[in-house]
């Protein structure tokens, strides 16, 4: 089974890898495993004050302070993972790469702001299901 971990870092992302380690069926077997975080886009303007290699520096970094402990996860439980990031929305990037990998699943967590809060404000597991083909398993 190919399956794309969507990740930004947060209390939510913990819960997914705890949800991982207590279901056998995502530890034991033969999963293809892709972490994915989208990096929030630097504004152009500010952008455009810096180096390429700097702002890529930037992009490097704020993903591998998202992947290092998921790294140390995947590590623990002897299992290999890529980890892949992309600079964009994350809604946007998150559906782009399940749709283009042709993930059997994607799961992410899920903040529960509830439906009001969601219409005010967006949500990304909202925008994700409402664009996205691939099977997606949301943890709260």
């Amino acid at each position: 089974m190919k399956i794309l971990i969507a990740a930004d870092g947060s209390p939510y992302t913990r819960r997914v890898l705890d949800y991982l380690a207590s279901h056998p069926e995502f530890i034991e077997g033969h999963q293809e495993y892709v972490v994915l975080h989208a990096v929030a886009a630097v504004p152009a303007r500010a952008a455009s004050s810096v180096t390429k290699e700097l702002l890529d520096s930037y992009y490097d970094d704020e993903a591998e302070r998202v992947f290092k402990p998921i790294r140390a996860f995947f590590k623990k439980q002897a299992l290999n993972a890529d980890f892949v990031s992309k600079v964009g929305h994350a809604a946007d990037v998150i559906g782009k790469v399940a749709k283009q990998g042709k993930f059997d699943l994607l799961i992410m967590g899920s903040r529960g702001h509830g439906a009001v809060a969601s219409l005010l404000m967006g949500s990304v597991a909202v925008k994700v299901l409402g664009h996205c083909d691939t099977p997606v398993l949301l943890v709260r």
